[in-house]
């Protein structure tokens, strides 16, 4: 079983060739340098592998990429919106390590509850970047900033939070 770890959506086509834009959220340009597949969920749970022939960055949330098989822009344009997935090792090559991203897989510890779960999804908002955990068979958004974020233990692999009195009784 693969881990795959959500890096974005293809946002728009690009020219008439097939090619698209994707916006990630990897914390860097990035031209997905030894990335060979995109995985693309075209249905709920069904990662399509998509491969790459070629990747250039247009800025540090966007990337050109022309995927193998898809050579018009209208069937470019049957991908637009979809969300789009990295295996773990190529994520973990390819976010940057102060990216909200590069917490996904991490556990959640938190000064009055103690552990709370590992971080599925990192959600980031306009103004608030929130981690997606799921405690006791319950989905947990948890604010992930200045007042409740207390330090990242990068080696252990785990963030220390100190939530607001009350979050988690709303979850559980």
């Amino acid at each position: 079983m693969n881990n795959y770890f959500s890096i974005g959506k293809l946002a728009a086509t690009f020219g008439l060739q097939g090619e698209l834009i994707l916006r990630h959220s990897l914390g860097k340009r990035s031209a997905l340098k030894g990335v060979e597949a995109l995985f693309v969920e075209e249905r709920k749970n069904s990662f399509i592998p998509y491969f790459l022939q070629k990747a250039s960055p247009k800025d540090h949330e966007h990337v050109y990429v022309k995927l193998e098989g898809i050579d018009s822009r209208e069937a470019a344009q049957k991908l637009v919106q979809l969300p789009v997935y990295l295996q773990e090792t190529d994520f973990k090559q390819q976010a940057a390590s102060s990216a909200p991203l590069s917490l996904l897989g991490f556990t959640v510890h938190d000064g009055q509850h103690g552990e709370l779960g590992l971080i599925e999804e990192v959600i980031e908002m306009p103004l608030q970047v929130l981690a997606k955990v799921t405690i006791h068979g319950k989905e947990a958004l948890l604010p992930l900033n200045e007042q409740s974020l207390v330090k990242v233990d990068k080696k252990k692999q785990v963030v220390y939070l100190q939530l607001p009195e009350g979050l988690l009784d709303i979850y559980l």
